[in-house]
């Protein structure tokens, strides 16, 4: 059941991406020197593989979805964080067959942002959202226990970091991956933590909600309607 339950958190089809891809690229998606007021960790120094395509994100984006990864557990050092976000990688490109680790960043317990996709590049992380939305994964399995506040505290100003810099719409809706996907994902207690913390949107509720979804295009609405039919 552990197995069924993590390939349905990190259940999305890469392949179901239509857009042109770029050049592959081992390199920070920004291609500069980031300063934030928060510890920040880009690819390079967790010795990310390269991905296997790119594909552009539009921004700024209209939603910000929050995920927990269940599996690797929580990590409180920067080297039990890179190993968590080499682990994702590699399950991600390996098993599942992405182009790369699908969120946008991952945020573990000692406060500090790691680079996954980046800003810019379109991310593999929630099936019919991700052309609306920056995927930030909380490290750790956050069903029974609420992250420590330090990495809280992180997620919160990475959003602000992506709204300043323009990549975030400033009127976003922050959403819980199970909103958009049947998944018990970002587990109970995160998801409850979220739903008190400011751009917290109800709605979607549930992946049935998705069809009334404005942002989502026609296109991805007749994807929708075609799994359903399946």
């Amino acid at each position: 059941m552990i197995l069924i339950f993590a390939m349905t958190v990190f259940g999305v089809i890469e392949s179901a991406v239509t857009l042109p891809a770029s050049v592959p690229s081992n390199e920070s998606s920004e291609n500069e020197v980031n300063t934030y007021d928060f510890p920040f960790v880009p690819r390079s120094q967790w010795r990310a593989r390269t991905p296997k395509q790119l594909t552009s994100l539009v921004t700024p984006v209209p939603y910000v979805v929050i995920h927990h990864s269940y599996t690797p557990g929580a990590c409180y050092t920067d080297d039990e964080c890179c190993k968590a976000m080499k682990s994702m990688q590699d399950y991600h490109m390996d098993d599942r067959r992405w182009w790369d680790v699908g969120y946008h960043f991952g945020v573990g317990s000692n406060g500090v942002a790691y680079e996954g996709r980046g800003w810019r590049t379109l991310g593999a992380h929630a099936l019919h959202f991700n052309s609306v939305s920056i995927g930030i994964c909380v490290i750790g399995d956050w069903r029974n226990s609420t992250p420590p506040a330090e990495q809280l505290k992180t997620v919160k100003s990475l959003i602000a970091a992506g709204v300043e810099q323009g990549y975030i719409k400033t009127d976003y809706k922050l959403l819980g991956h199970r909103q958009v996907r049947q998944t018990e994902c970002p587990g109970d207690a995160l998801y409850s933590e979220i739903t008190h913390w400011d751009h917290y949107s109800p709605f979607p509720h549930s992946s049935a909600d998705l069809l009334s979804v404005n942002e989502l295009s026609d296109s991805v609405k007749d994807d929708i309607r075609n799994s359903t039919k399946s």
